[in-house]
């Protein structure tokens, strides 16, 4: 467990290292109590990122409004927003965070009616609120639990962010819709390791292409090409830490004829090159027991 204390401050911060999920991963997540006045900032994300305020209360900056943010409610900070977010300075925030991503996650904000346009999150009662949080402390205290453990919990912190929320939305009219999405996800799934277009993958779910684009953004929260590219940089990420396959053979099996092509997307998605990524991430095989 990585756990720092300093003077007034108190903190509690992990690293969640398995990126081998899709539906929902987890990149950071952790617990703090705050100075007065402390503040986080301006800094722009690469994933969603959720606070819950447990105690006193602060305030959030993002596109040029500000948002009072007091215990018992949370503030959701999108990728690509710039945000500022600061601690009141004679009643400061303890509050605890996740940052996460996936296909789960953008349908999950959009039923609890959070969004980079709504941040503020509301709970329907002091009840419901105190789930939320017990959920995400469960994962902030059990950090050394394993990956599935972790996740399934993040499952059910999502859960309990749509139910408990004041401004939650209905699903029904989604449905239809999400046939197309879910056929369109099958298809890449299962075809990701050759050249397919999205003109195919809409195809695949019987619509035309702009249409397609729409209704797949609206669901995933990215178009059809950057969610492929994502999937497929997974998958790469997945080799690179499970198998010794050369750079060159992983390329090949996320359909990238050009290594250097390659290198190039995965430092894009990861930050890092394919190489760099395999030194720090390799999974070595378990020893043989001696007979």
């Amino acid at each position: 467990m990585n756990q720092e204390m300093k003077d007034s401050e108190k903190l509690k911060f992990h690293v969640f290292k398995d990126e081998r999920f899709i539906d929902l991963n987890l990149y950071q997540f952790g617990w703090k109590r705050t100075s007065p006045t402390h503040s986080y900032g301006p800094y722009a994300r690469n994933h969603y990122l959720f606070h819950y305020a447990i105690a006193g209360r602060g305030v959030l900056l993002v596109n040029g409004n500000e948002y009072e943010i007091p215990a018992g409610h949370g503030f959701l900070i999108v990728p690509g927003h710039i945000t500022t977010y600061r601690s009141d300075p004679e009643d400061p925030w303890e509050y605890t965070w996740l940052e996460f991503d996936g296909l789960r996650a953008h349908e999950s904000l959009h039923l609890a009616g959070i969004s980079g346009s709504q941040p503020v999150y509301t709970p329907r009662t002091a009840e419901a609120g105190r789930q939320v949080q017990e959920q995400m402390l469960y994962i902030v205290n059990h950090a050394d639990a394993s990956p599935v453990h972790l996740i399934a919990h993040g499952f059910l912190f999502l859960d309990s962010l749509v139910q408990c929320s004041a401004g939650r939305r209905c699903s029904g009219e989604r449905r239809v819709r999400d046939f197309y999405v879910k056929e369109a996800l099958t298809f890449i799934e299962q075809n990701y390791q050759r050249d397919i277009s999205v003109e195919e993958i809409a195809a695949v779910s019987g619509l035309n292409r702009s249409y397609f684009g729409k209704v797949f953004r609206d669901a995933v929260g990215e178009s059809p090409q950057a969610y492929l590219l994502h999937y497929r940089m997974a998958r790469a990420a997945q080799l690179l830490k499970e198998t010794r396959l050369s750079i060159g053979e992983i390329a090949a099996q996320v359909s990238y004829d050009n290594q250097l092509h390659f290198s190039r997307a995965f430092k894009n998605v990861h930050g890092i090159s394919p190489r760099e990524y395999r030194s720090t991430h390799l999974l070595e095989p378990p020893q043989k027991l001696q007979p």
